[in-house]
């Protein structure tokens, strides 16, 4: 909490007033209206951070791309299966 009021302390003189519809507009500004009038000042600063990822239906295969089947796992039986018996040779 320190750490925010120091940051808006030093943001009064960036900031302008920026009053919403039903509010009055002030000369001294209070903390609550300077982090109001932070939006322009992170606007002209920018971010370091990379821009989000789109949302909603995604754009699909693009046209051309082929698709290849996935390689078939071997089947797994749950027994194990023995060898045929091998005739038995009467002499």
């Amino acid at each position: 909490m320190p750490l925010m009021t120091w940051e808006l302390w030093l943001a009064h003189d960036m900031v302008t007033d920026n009053p919403l519809p039903w509010q009055r507009s002030q000369d001294n500004l209070t903390p609550g209206r300077i982090a109001q009038a932070m939006g322009r000042v992170f606007v002209a600063i920018g971010t370091p951070t990379s821009t989000p990822k789109p949302r909603g239906k995604s754009p699909g295969w693009q046209p051309g791309k082929k698709r290849h089947r996935q390689n078939p796992c071997p089947i797994v039986k749950k027994t194990v299966s023995r060898p045929p018996k091998k005739p038995s040779v009467t002499v």
